[in-house]
């Protein structure tokens, strides 16, 4: 069983991942390892989890500028998430994204759910999302995926 839902396009983009949800804000200074993608934020929900690939799926960043950069160098050494949902317009992902298209050509997609959509999503789920924001949760069963011991959605 699937179900859709169109998210906002904040940086247009196509990607297929595993999410992995927060409800609490991350901030990538000091709490992102640009050159593992582990969630190195030893008081996030998130903390140890490899973030790198899958679909990272937070309300919103929280703290300094810096997380344009630290995002940004994730993409370079090929450790940033496959995209990210938020629940707004988040400056720090989209500048961070636009950048990578300039200097790589490698854009995140970003997307902004509604607050119902973004409770839906849960860690382990499979996505798929589409340049024009459809995202597809092609199960509501979380995928086995040893790489999520211990998250809680």
């Amino acid at each position: 069983m699937s179900y859709q839902f169109n998210a906002d396009v904040i940086v247009p983009g196509k990607a297929t991942g595993i999410a992995l949800k927060s409800t609490e804000p991350l901030s990538f200074w000091g709490g992102y390892d640009a050159a593992t993608g582990e969630i190195l934020d030893r008081g996030h929900p998130l903390s140890g989890q490899i973030a790198a690939g899958k679909v990272l799926v937070i309300p919103f960043t929280k703290g300094s500028s810096t997380t344009s950069a630290i995002l940004l160098e994730a993409v370079r050494v090929g450790k940033a998430p496959a995209a990210i949902v938020s629940r707004g317009r988040d400056a720090f992902l989209s500048l961070a994204s636009i950048v990578a298209d300039e200097m790589y050509q490698k854009p995140i997609p970003i997307l902004a759910a509604s607050m119902e959509d973004f409770d839906r999503l849960r860690s382990g789920q499979k996505l798929d999302i589409a340049v024009d924001g459809v995202v597809t949760i092609t199960t509501n069963e979380v995928v086995d995926d040893p790489t999520l011991d211990g998250v809680d959605s």
